[in-house]
Parts: structure tokens; sequence; C-alpha cells
């Protein structure tokens, strides 16, 4: 496994950090958590196999969080094309049962008349047309999708982010932007699958499979977060999370 090295400013701010550098909490002590193999379809003219994909993934000590080593991450044209293939439409009545299990729980938490904002909304945003059907005005934000910033740089009574934060190359970034982007007492829900302390059972996952999926959360790491910046945390279910900022911010 390759691992570029750290460089460092006067200030002693890590400019380019290396594999073992954990891109939550900035620990430099991960450990090499496992190697995935996997085998890729045959060329459907040629018959012939490409090279087997393969990964590493570290475990931070410190926050818990399992994440690809970031040499191995892939660049922003092959992400994108991933995300092409997804089909998520908005009136998909599978899919709103599946965003359910988060928006159910969120919007029972809402004053009426709260808005929001959908982070990561991807192209056909489902999510955003719930709240809106229910009286919540939501503003859109995605890399590549909906990159307009202008909904970053205002306060919102609620953020959702649903099947985004374990694509985050940069979450410490990304979650401290969240937070700013909240008003006191906020909500910002989050939906991702939990990753397993279990080697055997991460060798097994369907996530893992998915090589835009380069950093994974558990309860210990949500926790983690929560104690770290001091929110309330609750799991609505198990790949469901809601965080309550304080009321005030001393």
């Amino acid at each position: 496994m390759s691992s570029p090295n750290a460089t460092v400013s006067l200030d002693g701010r890590l400019l380019v950090t290396s594999d073992r550098c954990c891109p939550l909490c900035g620990a430099l002590n991960s450990e090499h958590e496992l190697h995935l193999v996997q085998r890729r379809r045959p060329c459907p003219s040629t018959g012939q196999r490409p090279p087997a994909d393969e990964r590493d993934y570290l475990r931070c000590p410190e926050c818990r969080l399992l994440y690809l080593a970031p040499s191995q991450r892939l660049d922003a044209q092959a992400e994108q094309a991933v995300y092409d293939q997804h089909e998520n439409g908005p009136d998909d009545p599978r899919y709103r049962r599946f965003l359910s299990k988060l928006f159910l729980p969120m919007r029972e938490r809402l004053a009426e008349g709260a808005s929001g904002l959908d982070f990561g909304c991807g192209p056909g945003p489902a999510l955003a047309r719930m709240f809106e059907e229910a009286g919540h005005p939501i503003a859109l934000y995605d890399l590549y999708y909906h990159p307009d910033p202008a909904p970053l740089a205002r306060q919102h009574d609620f953020i959702v982010a649903t099947e985004v934060i374990e694509h985050l190359y940069d979450p410490r970034t990304v979650f401290r932007q969240w937070l700013a982007c909240l008003k006191p007492g906020g909500l910002l829900g989050v939906m991702t699958q939990p990753a397993f302390d279990d080697h055997e059972a991460l060798m097994r996952w369907h996530y893992l499979r998915d090589p835009t999926h380069v950093c994974l959360f558990s309860p210990t790491t949500f926790q983690w977060l929560a104690d770290e910046h001091g929110l309330e945390y609750q799991q609505v279910a198990p790949d469901c999370t809601i965080f309550r900022l304080p009321d005030s911010r001393y």
C-alpha cells in the first residue's frame, strides 16, 4: 500500500497527509484493517478479465473511522461515472420508502415551516421533494449535480445528507461546514450503513464493493463526533442518525 509523505506548514498544519492520517480526527496512527480484492467482469467483446480491483482500508484508533487509503481514491471523473449509474427517481415509491427511515423522524422533530438543505441530493432529489410536500422549503447542494454554493453561505433549520457521508474525502471539513450552516437548535440527519468492527463481517460487507465509499462510520464514530462538537445524538434507525445543535453557541 503506497503512502504519500506528509508535509507540514510553518504553523504545524498538515498540508498533504499520509494514508495513516485519519481524515476525520487527524490522528496519525491509523492501522491497516483489511485488503479487499474485487474481481472484475470479463470484457463483453474480448472475453478477457481486467485486473482485479484491490483496495486497502485503515481504522483510526481514536475515532474508529474506517476509511479507504487516500492514495487509492478515484479521481473526480471516475467518481462521477459511478454516480451517473444510480437510478433513484423522486417519484419512485420504493426509494421514497427507503428515505422515509430518515424523513419521518426528522419531520416529527421540525417546527411548522422549518426550512432546510439537502446536501448531496444527487440528480433526482427525492428527499427534498418529500420535505417540500410536507411544507418544508428546502435548498439543494450537490458537488456534481447541483454545485451552486449559495445554500452553503446561509443557515438552515435542518440539513439532511442521505447516503452522502461515506463518499466524503474530507469528512472533518464537511461536518464542520454542516454545523456552521445550522441555526442554533438545528437538526442534522445522516443516513449511512454502519461499519462493522468484526473483520470477517467487513470482508462480506456489500458497502465496501463500491469504490466511492471511502469513509465508513460506526455508532462509535458518531458518538465521537457528538462529543467532539457538543451535540445531542440519537440513532433513529440502524442506518439513520440525527444530531441536534445546542440552542445557543457559547
